[in-house]
Order: structure tokens, then sequence, then C-alpha cells
């Protein structure tokens, strides 16, 4: 991971500061397991370096942007680079201290804490993704703020004060627009340095995708990418929903045509059909139809 953060640009006393991290925090036996291997690499510079900084001065971070913009690929990218354990804690709206925190359960004919993901991670160095936090009721949030601020430490009733380890880091993730969506109040947003994530460049589209598929033709690469922007496009104007601006579907997509299906078939599983509504999803047909001739398949898409 730090030569691919080179290979970004990425400044070398940056990537120096964190190899010192790295040196001062090793893993503990046993959660190596937890260190993310990611399938994806963000691209953008500046991002990582605003990520990385603000990592390295002990601040969590929050990662705020619409669909398509990599927020979860760049906390997973972050806690491979740092090589901490990762915890994605999801958020919902029945989310509650006890989810977060740890619950009693009877062991060994006593009742003990059964730690939850917050818990473990503030134990064990970990980089919690607190993933969509804003779908959570603010007051079940309220439980973090000592965990979030300067004190860095978890009361648990009953039992005791626990203090985060120096290595911990939590990265939150949020949408606006989503369903069951609320804003974050301000106590808890103050907790956090804020990110907002830029909609991926088609550059950077395109050397995703070269780099999950090194075989694909430049020019079907650029396709795709061209595609996915006039898709953007459409829903930027308001003509479409973001229903259809799906990039897990995108690539999710190359996958089937590497695998036999037709580019007509595979756009139409990955991208078109994510819309609900007819009119919307003919619209989305129509510029796939533009851009990728349907008949195309893994022969044509892909060098030998």
């Amino acid at each position: 991971m730090l030569d691919f953060l080179r290979s970004e640009g990425v400044r070398e006393e940056i990537i120096r500061k964190i190899e010192d991290f790295r040196a001062a925090y090793p893993l503990e036996a046993g959660t190596n397991y937890r260190v993310p291997d990611p399938s994806y690499r963000y691209y953008g510079t500046e991002i990582w370096e605003k990520a990385l900084t603000a990592l390295l001065s002990g601040e969590n971070l929050l990662l705020v942007g619409p669909k398509a913009t990599g927020k979860n690929v760049l906390a997973e990218n972050l806690a491979a680079v740092f090589s901490r354990p990762e915890w994605d804690i999801s958020f919902y709206l029945n989310t509650d201290a006890a989810s977060l925190i740890g619950t009693d359960t009877f062991r060994n004919g006593e009742v003990t804490l059964r730690h939850g993901p917050i818990y473990q991670c503030a134990e064990m160095g970990g980089f919690g993704v607190l993933d969509e936090i804003n779908m959570a009721k603010n007051e079940s949030l309220a439980v973090l703020h000592a965990t979030l601020d300067f004190r860095r430490i978890i009361d648990v009733p009953g039992y005791d004060r626990i203090t985060l380890s120096p290595a911990t880091r939590f990265i939150a993730t949020m949408n606006y627009g989503y369903a069951g969506t609320r804003e974050l109040n301000e106590a808890l947003m103050s907790r956090f340095m804020v990110i907002n994530m830029p909609l991926i460049s088609q550059e950077n589209l395109k050397k995703l995708l070269l780099a999950q598929y090194p075989t694909l033709k430049e020019e079907y690469a650029e396709q795709l990418c061209t595609l996915f922007g006039e898709i953007r496009a459409k829903c930027e104007s308001g003509e479409i929903s973001t229903k259809a601006l799906d990039l897990r579907g995108l690539i999710a997509a190359v996958e089937l045509i590497r695998n036999g299906l037709t580019a007509a078939q595979a756009l139409e599983m990955g991208i078109i059909n994510k819309s609900t509504d007819d009119f919307e999803r003919q619209i989305v047909s129509d510029i796939v139809a533009v851009r990728i001739s349907g008949t195309l398949g893994a022969a044509e898409l892909f060098a030998e």
C-alpha cells in the first residue's frame, strides 16, 4: 500500500510518518485477519493527503459525499495503509448503546460483558468504520462523545472505564439524501475532521478499471468511463434518479462480461435494472446503447 501511495504522488514525509506509526503500534497477536486487503484502491492525491494527515494527527474522520465517491473504499484503504485491524459498524435506526459498546451475557455461571465493536476497536487499537452514521438516532450516538473527543474513554455502566489505545481511530461515512438519514448534531460533528468526497473523475475511474482488469482494452475502459459520466450528467440535471449511478454495478458488469455475458446483458444487470421506473430505465438503456455495442463480449473487450 505504501508503494501505491508513492505512485499516487503522496508526499514522502507523510509516508515516513505512516512507517513510524506502524513501527510504534505493531499488531497484537490474533488480529492480523482483521487488517483489510482491499480489492479496490482509492485514487485522488489531495484526499489521500488530507485523510492521512488527519489520522496521523490523532483525529477521527467523517467522509461526506453522494454515491460513487468511494467513501467506504477510502476507509478500508486507510486501515490497510496503517496496518490496523478494522471493525465495520453499520448504523440503522435501532442502533443503541448496547449494540455499540456491549451487552450483558451469562458465561461460566456469572454475568459478564460481551464486548461490542466499539469496545473491541478501542482495546485493540483498531480502525472503526462507522458506516452511514447519520442513519442512527442522535441520542444513541451520545455514547460516542467521550470516545471520540480528547478524553478517549469508554465508561461502561456497571463495569469499568477503558481508555482507548493510542492507535485507535474512527472513520465515519455519511450520505445526505438516503431514506432514513438525518443531520448529525453539532456535538458529534465537532468530534470529526470532515472531508467532502469529490465525485470520481473519468481519469481516476479509468485507473480503477484498469487496475482491477489489467487486460481490459483501453478504448473500452474509456467508453465505460464516458458512459458512467453521461449517466451522472443525467442525474445531476434531474432527468433520472441516482439509482443507476452505481459504480459497484459498473465494475461488476465488467466482471460478468469477462465471465461470458454480452455487454448488453451485463450492463442491464449491473446498471440499467437498478432503476425501478420504466421511463428512467429506458433513458439509461439508451445511453448504454449509444456507448457500448450490446453484442460485445470478452473477446472484444479484453486483450488475450
